[in-house]
């Protein structure tokens, strides 16, 4: 009997990065996993592996999102993507993009998931921060407004939910060597000026205490952590794995 056994579990974004590594964790402690992801073929290769459910979905598509009716026991918003720019070049339809993948649609997922949770009194929602959640950057607008706002939504979701054995809190990394942050790389380099190899050492690497960048196993572990029995007392938090970038 794994942790997860007889829990279903969502997980968007979870066809490659720290998605995937929360789904396979999942999948292997006896969860029945959907793996959500706007690229289909890739979620569909990810849910065969682990003997899963896939869901194509575009979760920027917020108005379809808004009769859904999710039924989980354990929702995990991670979907998400960058644009690196200065506040006054950036695109505002790129900043709303962000900001409906990553602040809107997780409300509306969570939204879809709590009646179900409250019917059965129990529910575990775990919503991808960042660093960026509690800390800002320069060039990243949109994508540190978005996980500031989700912080917030993470603690209402938690006192809403407090009554009815749902939780939710929030996982905070500093860089993850994922796709999302190696498509960063370029554009940190092109933006600064620097060489691919400079921008990991002189920027990713700069505030934390400890430099190398976050393994995704050690994500996925706090992430199975935060959906079992044990973490029942556990709402409403922010979950820092930033090497000591936030103790400044």
């Amino acid at each position: 009997m794994g942790r997860l056994t007889g829990k279903r579990a969502v997980v968007t974004g979870g066809a490659s990065g720290i998605g995937e590594a929360i789904a396979r964790a999942y999948a292997a402690e006896g969860a029945e996993v959907t793996v959500a992801d706007v690229d289909g073929r890739a979620a569909a290769r990810v849910a065969e592996s682990l003997g899963g459910i896939a869901w194509q979905v575009d979760l920027a598509d917020t108005t379809a999102l808004e009769g859904l009716e999710l039924d989980t026991d354990i929702l995990v918003n991670c979907a998400g993507l960058q644009r690196v720019a200065s506040i006054v070049d950036f695109d505002p339809e790129a900043w709303r993009l962000l900001h409906r993948i990553m602040l809107e649609a997780p409300f509306l997922l969570i939204r879809a998931a709590m009646p179900g949770m409250i019917e059965r009194g129990f529910g575990r929602i775990i919503n991808l921060s960042s660093v960026h959640g509690i800390r800002a950057s320069a060039f990243k607008s949109a994508y540190v407004a978005a996980k500031h706002g989700l912080e917030g939504l993470s603690k209402v979701t938690a006192l809403e939910g407090a009554p009815h054995g749902i939780t939710s809190n929030c996982i905070n990394p500093a860089y993850v060597l994922t796709p999302l942050v190696e498509q960063q790389i370029a554009d940190q380099a092109r933006i600064h000026g620097i060489s691919e190899s400079d921008v990991v050492e002189k920027i990713m690497l700069t505030e934390p205490a400890i430099k190398k960048l976050v393994p995704l196993d050690d994500v996925a572990s706090l992430a199975l952590w935060l959906a079992d029995e044990h973490s029942g007392m556990v709402t409403g938090t922010s979950q820092v794995i930033d090497g000591g970038w936030s103790a400044r």
